[in-house]
């Protein structure tokens, strides 16, 4: 019962703030940090995260999604949260936060990646195999 909560709590982040790359507010934010193409990137973005969320939380082609969602992380967590431009001591702590967020989920979707759904998923036969190399 343990896999599909994990999936669940993990992939919430993924699939709840992927609905607000498709506003203005995020996509001039992504602009300010000179995200080239913006108004493409961004809500391109939201839908990488949206599909691998749900492919985690479903554990259907979980690794797939979990690809989907570390390929949008290391895009994202240097290009968003680059807290060595940053001046003030606060804005600067909190992206630190942010940053090291985003790592550790980075790992956690590389764990996903490696080991699969687990049980009570879409993806449960496929992931009684052995671990993709």
């Amino acid at each position: 019962m343990l896999a599909p909560l994990g999936r669940l709590l993990f992939s919430a982040i993924f699939i709840l703030s992927s609905f607000s790359h498709f506003s203005a507010r995020a996509i001039g934010y992504a602009a300010q940090h000179h995200v080239p193409a913006p108004q493409l990137l961004v809500p391109l973005s939201g839908i990488v995260a949206l599909v691998g969320g749900l492919s985690i939380l479903l554990g259907a082609y979980a690794r797939v999604g979990a690809w989907l969602v570390a390929l949008f992380l290391v895009i994202v967590t240097p290009s968003i949260h680059d807290f060595w431009n940053v001046a003030d001591p606060m804005m600067r702590a909190d992206q630190v936060a942010h940053f090291l967020k985003n790592l550790a989920m980075l790992g956690g979707a590389l764990l996903i990646a490696y080991y699969g759904a687990g049980p009570i998923s879409v993806d449960e036969p496929r992931s009684n195999r052995a671990p993709a190399r």
